[in-house]
């Protein structure tokens, strides 16, 4: 649950140490269950092991140490009278020290501990030891109390023993075998056993005497040899606590309730007859006897039929209230009974074992329902108790102020002696005797009781229970609960003068009461809040919860409220009615008129009044609490207005205060503030007097007095022109109603589509629901209207020539013309967005500065930074200033965008400025106009990278074993043999819609010590074999070329050698570099921007206009080739005539290899020589394949294919198949050269 009340500071810390918690005030021989006592004499040194040993028997047994046989005496008792004896009358019921002289000072059983020397000593000491039995005998006799006699000795097998003197010594002591033990002192085993025993029989022993003991006060019972109900109250409420002692908790609680069942029927005579005394100790001998039974029953797991008998219990003594000035003391009773109860179902949850219980047989069968069995409702029952005690207090201790005497009860304890029984006051010592007593009057008791109660802190006692109500109902998540208790912990917070924390707290409930719709509570709630304010000087605060509390709805009417809201009272203001809310309402705005000022809260200071120090501006929105004060609607008649021109609106006004409501001034304030416009009532009065020439000061238009004054819940309604100013939205924001010259109500305007009613006046009848007589302005009617924008004065045109390429300056002219006025102070902020992520973005959701493109533009066109122009560009950083523009004239500048990504972008141009050359232009409006450019980028060229081995030359390389091969390019990664050339294709594909003139690429190594890079000749076309288009292809140079015209899709080859000297895994070549231009020649457009943009592209320097590319070449592996294979034969061959072809193999490592390999025959050849064989190679040499090969086909053939094998690396290596063709002539060639 998240609940306002859990910030507030409740200070609950203070309350627990000036109140005191219920089970404190309870002795701890009354909270804790009996257990049983036995004496300890003799042998002192022993006396530590035994008790410790004792209290860890179960159950376990308390012990009473006496140092010496001289203080046996202590023990003793006086003696009784016999069980048929007759009694008289007691003077109490019971006897406030009886269970505590049982837990303490009166043993089950007497341990005589006698040393063995003393013993089996001389008979001095025999003597002594005798003497001592009869003492302690002569003792525990009167009692009946059990005696046990433990010899100490340091060993069982210590020398003989004189049965003699044992036997002597069990005689002298009376006691039998059983009760006379020995326990050693030296040897733990033998210790530990001795201690059993001794733990057995004391167990034994004690539980014999408690039984004895409650069949002794039982037989009395039966004899009944008294009169007296007193008397019969006291015996089974002894056997009760007998049994207890056995841990006999069945009978234990039957004799309780016998004990409770005879104490009703000493109630026979009328209450109001009894003395308070006598009432004072019935109900406090009660309360112990319900207590005893109450946790009985939660102990033994029998919470229902625990909640059952004190439902019975408090109906019974509920009603013995007394005489009505001791009203206050039944209350407070009552209220510790709700308390302790809370209490023990607090503590009997975290019980595991209940105790072996049966049902009571003398409840009846009634529903418990689960409030009942939450702590939390007692402790909340406990605190209203609490608070009837305190109004009860107040109304009677008015009767005790003029009474002189002092508190004899309260006097030096030589005159005053504690109570002897439960329940009973002090008594009075006379001046003779200590004997000499005498009981209080009932005067003089009173005078005590009142004295004591005007010292206890009433609303801290209620608040503390308040606050554990709080926290048992929060873990419960019992919402309203939770509330609940907050009002009531703010009552006693205001009761007990601590307005600021009852303010926190009420303010925290009234959220709730209005959510809830509980208005008789928020009502009572909103009282105790405004009273607070006045007491803390909060003149806002007061005038809020008054005005909220007068637009409450009434729920009756003043002679049918019989009833309370809290069960006491309505709070400060009286019951909710017309007529409060009336009176309510009049109060207020005569002090918000200024015509009376509120009481002070305390003499000394002065009242609270609405003056021109301390004024009063309310403020509500649409979720304020004071919204039925003042509810405002706008709704414009049409959805767009021209600058300039008048816009009808309908203003509705609505208050749900029982009586007119009186506005002097009205005032509507809109986003534009020179929209803004006053209305003025039609009535003369000097309380609304308002300062004309003060509005026109500030800008406001003073419309025709109107009757502005509210009927309750009705609405009010205003046709109203306003001019609407600026372009863009016009939307009228707050209604400023004046109530008095220093108290106005700002209240936040609504749209009638929008509205929604106040919830507590939603369903209330004869209320004007609609605030519109117009049926489409009520259900579509807006408080926003859009101006539309003026007429330019000044054309704003964007151009470019083309698309664009990615590195480029590429230009866009901006061309500004004025028409028939001049243009000042223009601004020109420029924007760039990218269209394809953000299509719908607009301008000013991105910089300029994006990451893809930069806008530049010439120096000129920008003011001088720190007085220096040396630069052809300068970036644009979103803002250009220009200069005037004179009337039908032109401005112009161009623009370049450098894209580094091929991204479509929109230039967005926002071009504002003013018509008149003002110095103060923030008096002046601007006009704006906007334009919008899409532009293409593309790349300019799409690079390609090759790596070929030397012409029939390959290598045969491990990375893969195999898998990549020379001219079969990989897309992760590139390997290259150490220490041989390879060939670099790099191919560069014009793949934009324009020519291109590529002016040169190079290649740029990283490190010449680690590769070198050569250039071979440059291609123009695709027919070489590794090319992947076919294009024509012809020569160019070696390398230096005046520079290549590319047409859309054509492609430019340059062939690099690449020699590296050093094995790497991976190698950076180096960085390509492309260096090109658009061609010069655009061609002709009839666009005059166009024009500008292709003659400011040819006029650029050769610096800008050329671009150059840089592009990184992919790192490559270079490795040491274990194998080369190097293919020899002739370029060409005639058919029929035979030729050599032989393959070289080169072994490149220092070991021997090991080779297989197969010749594949070709049908266009006959081929002599060995088909497949193994061979071995030495390290570092070279074996040759030769084979003879008659061609027997003209034409492009291919050559027979040899197929390796490495045994080593088991890698196969294929050879290539571009580098295995040959062309076979028919016959000879014949060129025929003719020469110039």
């Amino acid at each position: 649950l998240s609940s306002p009340l859990l910030s507030l500071p409740l200070h609950s810390a203070l309350f627990h140490s000036t109140v005191c918690v219920a089970m404190e005030d309870y002795p701890e021989e009354l909270t804790t269950p009996p257990v049983a006592l036995v004496a300890l004499v003799g042998a002192p040194e022993l006396h530590p092991l035994i008790s410790a040993y004792l209290h860890s028997e179960q159950p376990p047994i308390n012990t009473l140490a006496l140092p010496d046989f001289s203080k046996v005496g202590v023990i003793s008792g006086k003696e009784r009278r016999p069980v048929d004896a007759r009694l008289p009358p007691p003077v109490g019921i019971l006897k406030i020290d009886w269970l505590w002289k049982h837990r303490t000072r009166v043993p089950a059983a007497l341990v005589v501990l006698l040393n063995r020397e003393q013993v089996y000593g001389d008979p001095a000491h025999w003597l002594q030891v005798c003497t001592n039995l009869d003492n302690a005998r002569n003792a525990i006799r009167v009692r009946n109390t059990r005696l046990v006699v433990v010899l100490v000795q340091p060993t069982l097998s210590i020398g003989d023993i004189n049965d003699d003197r044992l036997v002597a010594l069990r005689k002298r002591a009376e006691v039998d075998g059983k009760c006379f033990l020995t326990l050693t002192n030296e040897d733990s085993s033998e210790q530990k056993r001795s201690l059993a025993r001794l733990g057995s029989v004391l167990g034994e022993m004690t539980n014999a005497f408690y039984r004895e003991e409650g069949k002794r006060v039982k037989l009395r019972l039966e004899k009944k040899t008294f009169s007296s109900i007193e008397l019969g109250v006291r015996y089974n409420f002894k056997v009760a606590v007998y049994a207890e002692f056995r841990r006999d908790w069945v009978d234990a609680l039957k004799s309780y309730e016998t004990a409770y069942t005879l104490l009703q029927e000493m109630i026979a005579t009328p209450i109001e007859l009894q003395l308070v005394q006598r009432l004072v100790e019935v109900k406090a001998v009660a309360e112990q006897l319900h207590f005893k039974i109450s946790t009985l029953l939660l102990h033994g797991g029998k919470e229902t039929e625990a909640v059952k008998w004190f439902r019975q219990y408090i109906a019974f003594y509920r009603c013995l209230i007394g005489p009505p000035e001791s009203n206050f003391i039944h209350w407070a009773w009552v209220s510790k009974q709700y308390h302790v109860f809370a209490e023990l179902l607090e503590s009997s949850a975290s019980k595991t074992s209940p105790l072996p219980l049966s049902g009571s047989a003398a409840l009846p069968e009634l529903v418990v329902t689960e409030q009942e069995l939450q702590p939390g409702y007692y402790y909340q029952v406990a605190a209203a108790y609490m608070i009837k005690r305190r109004c009860s207090f107040e109304a009677v201790s008015m009767m005790f102020e003029s009474a002189s005497a002092g508190d004899l009860l309260a006097d030096h304890p030589e005159k005053v002696g504690p109570p002897l029984y439960v329940g009973q006051a002090p008594r009075l010592l006379g001046c003779g005797s200590p004997f000499d007593v005498q009981n209080p009057t009932e005067k003089e008791y009173m005078h005590h009781v009142i004295t004591q109660e005007r010292m206890f802190p009433h609303s801290h006692a209620s608040i503390n229970l308040l606050m554990k109500a709080y926290e048992h109902h929060k873990l419960r998540q019992a919402g309203r609960m939770v509330y609940h208790v907050g009002s009531e912990m703010g009552r006693e917070y205001y009761c007990a003068k601590d307005y600021v924390n009852a303010k926190r707290l009420f303010d925290s409930v009234a959220g709730m009461y209005r959510q809830e719709a509980w208005v008789a509570l928020l009502w009572a709630s909103l009282g105790y809040m405004r009273e607070c304010a006045r007491q803390l000087q909060l003149l806002k605060e007061y005038v809020e919860y008054t005005l909220e509390m007068a637009t409450l709805p009434p729920l009756l009417d003043s002679n049918e409220c019989q009833h309370s809201v809290f069960g006491r009272e309505f709070g400060p203001a009286g019951p909710l009615s017309h007529s409060q809310r009336e009176l309510l309402f009049q109060e207020v705005m005569k002090l918000l008129q200024g015509k009376q000022s509120v009481l002070p809260a305390r003499d000394g200071e002065h009242g609270l009044a609405v003056t021109q120090l301390e004024p009063v501006f309310l403020e509500i929105d649409i979720v304020s609490p004071l919204r039925a004060v003042l509810s405002a609607c706008v709704a414009f008649h049409e959805q767009t207005v021209k600058p300039g021109r008048p816009a009808l609106l309908t203003l509705s006004l609505l208050t749900h205060l029982p009586q007119t409501l009186e506005i002097g001034e009205l005032e509507v304030q809109f986003n534009q503030s020179a929209c803004n416009f006053v209305l003025q009532s039609s009535r003369q009065d000097d309380v609304f007097s308002v300062d004309a020439q003060t509005a026109k000061d500030h800008g406001l238009e003073i419309k025709a007095c109107l009757d502005l004054d509210l009927q309750p819940n009705k609405w009010k309604r205003f046709s109203i022109d306003a001019t609407a100013g600026l372009s863009g939205k016009l939307e009228c924001l707050t209604v400023i109603a004046r109530v008095g010259r220093h108290s106005s109500i700002c209240c936040q305007v609504e749209s009638p589509a929008s509205r929604e009613e106040v919830s507590l006046w939603k369903f209330e009848p004869q209320i004007e629901m609609s605030p519109m007589k117009d049926c489409g302005l009520s259900f579509f009617g807006q408080k926003v209207i859009q101006v539309e924008e003026a007429e330019a004065l000044a054309d704003v045109m964007l151009k470019a020539s083309s698309t664009g390429l990615v590195g480029e300056m590429f230009p866009v002219s901006l061309h500004v013309r004025s028409k028939d006025q001049a243009v000042h102070a223009g601004e020109m902020r420029i924007s760039i967005t990218d269209s394809s992520t953000m299509p719908s973005s607009s301008p000013r959701e991105t910089h300029a500065d994006s990451l893809f493109v930069e806008l530049y533009c010439t120096s000129s066109t920008l003011p001088d930074v720190d007085g220096i122009q040396d630069q052809k560009f300068q970036k644009v950083l979103g803002m250009i200033k220009l200069p005037t523009v004179e009337p039908n004239s032109n401005w112009s500048t161009m623009l370049y965008l450098k894209w580094q990504k091929p991204r479509p972008v929109s230039l967005f141009v926002s071009f504002s400025y003013q018509s008149e050359n003002v110095v103060e232009s923030s008096k002046l409006h601007r006009h704006f106009v906007h334009r919008c450019l899409q532009l293409d980028c593309d790349e300019a060229f799409a690079m390609n990278y090759q790596y070929l081995a030397p012409f029939r030359r390959d290598t045969l390389l491990l990375t893969g074993l195999g898998s990549t091969q020379m001219g079969q390019p990989s897309l992760t990664s590139v390997s290259i043999p150490l220490n041989e050339k390879s060939t670099l294709l790099v191919s560069a594909k014009n793949c934009s819609p324009l020519d291109l003139k590529l002016l040169s690429i190079t290649v740029n190594a990283n490190d010449g010590n680690l590769c070198a890079i050569t250039s071979a000749k440059s291609v123009y076309g695709s027919d070489h074999p590794a090319a992947p288009e076919s294009h024509k292809d012809f020569l160019i140079g070696m390398g230096v070329f005046p520079g290549a015209t590319l047409m859309p899709g054509e492609t430019f080859t340059q062939l690099f050698s690449v020699h590296p000297v050093i094995a790497s895994p991976a190698l950076e070549i180096g960085t390509v570099c492309l260096q090109w231009e658009r061609l010069k020649s655009l061609g002709a457009s009839t666009d005059m921007c166009c024009n500008n943009c292709i003659a400011e592209l040819k006029d650029l320097p050769n610096s800008q206009r050329v671009v150059s590319t840089y592009i990184q070449l992919p790192v490559v592996q270079v490795e040491e080739p274990p194998l080369v294979v190097t293919l020899d034969c002739p370029p060409h061959a005639l058919l029929g005539i035979p030729f050599n072809l032989s393959f070289k193999i080169q072994n490149q490592t220092p070991l021997v290899q090991e080779i297989r390999f197969s010749v594949v025959d070709s049908s266009s050849f006959l081929l002599s020589g060995i088909h497949s064989d193994t061979a071995s190679i030495l390290p570092f040499s070279m074996d040759v394949l030769s084979y003879k090969v008659l061609p027997l086909a003209s034409g492009l053939q291919q050559l027979p294919q040899i197929n390796l094998t490495v045994v080593r690396y088991n890698a196969g290596f294929h050879q290539p198949v571009s580098s295995s063709q040959i062309f076979i002539f028919p016959s000879a060639p014949h060129i025929k050269t003719q020469m110039p």
